[in-house]
């Protein structure tokens, strides 16, 4: 695991976005928030969507770039943030703005060279690092990473996996960089279905269990705002008591659960209602769809 950088080099800057959804945002906003990378070091191209990829300037006051030719002039590094099934055209148009660039040499605007390989990250589900190899120029580095949106907030839980070209500079620079917006692990690339699976969608399952714990204090009385705060500040708390004691969550579980109480009514009804295993299953099929994805 590898900790917090304070900033990154400037030698992998500036970034370009390849791709305005949901998760370029959220790691937009953990790089700007972190002090890692100021909003003039960050490009941010989108495949059709004008008006999100203008709005996503306006809110974080980076560079929009409505072609990948003028986005990808001079960038250091390029996170491929696209939906899976839109990752083989992007790279593709990527390609031809990359080689229309080294053909060219300097931009004839800024007159800045191009590196020759830019380190390309993606965060695309599913897709390996074999398969963004091979949409690009020969030799090009490439870095899989699987960040979840707690991202914008400083607190993703994110695994790194290297290409055949990526070298350990190119590794510490991504965990540097994920682990500006949180928690950060290199794994075996055959793990990386798995890790989308349980911290990738992870986010939606605490989401569902928040919504479910809210609905229940609203529909047994509680004002449903304070059911929310009180099912959030109990999720937080959990989470907090058991990063701080390392100890196994069965143990903690077992410890606040006496016998013939509330919580242990309370723990015999999710067990009636799957709970455990429905959590199980979740991660399992989400698993197997990232696996999908990738096909």
């Amino acid at each position: 695991m590898l900790s917090r950088p304070r900033v990154l080099e400037r030698s992998f800057l500036p970034v370009a976005f390849l791709g305005a959804g949901s998760m370029a945002q959220a790691l937009i906003q953990g790089l700007i928030q972190g002090g890692l990378a100021s909003p003039a070091h960050i490009r941010v191209n989108n495949k059709s969507d004008r008006h999100r990829l203008e709005s996503v300037a306006r809110a974080h006051g980076v560079q929009a770039h409505a072609d990948k030719r003028s986005a990808l002039a001079g960038a250091r590094t390029v996170i491929v943030a696209t939906k899976p099934k839109d990752v083989a055209e992007c790279l593709a148009q990527a390609r031809v703005a990359l080689e229309w660039l080294d053909r060219s040499g300097p931009d004839a605007r800024t007159k800045v060279l191009r590196v020759t390989h830019p380190l390309f990250i993606s965060v695309a589900a599913g897709v390996s690092t074999r398969a963004l190899e091979d949409l690009l120029p020969e030799g090009t580095p490439v870095v899989r990473a699987m960040p979840n949106t707690s991202s914008s907030v400083g607190e993703s839980a994110t695994a790194v996996a290297a290409g055949r070209f990526a070298t350990a500079g190119h590794m510490a620079f991504a965990g540097r960089m994920f682990g500006a917006v949180g928690m950060v692990t290199e794994l075996d690339e055959r793990m990386m279905d798995v890790i989308t699976g349980l911290s990738g969608s992870g986010p939606a399952y605490v989401y569902l269990m928040l919504e479910a714990m809210t609905e229940a204090g609203a529909r047994l009385g509680l004002d449903r705002e304070v059911a929310y705060r009180l099912a959030l500040q109990t999720v937080r708390g959990a989470a907090l008591t058991a990063q701080a004691t390392g100890e196994d969550p069965a143990e903690l579980r077992r410890r606040v659960t006496s016998p013939g109480g509330t919580t242990m009514a309370g723990l015999a009804a999710l067990e009636e209602a799957g709970f455990k295993q429905g959590l199980i299953e979740a991660v399992r099929r989400a698993a197997e769809r990232a696996a999908e994805l990738g096909k």
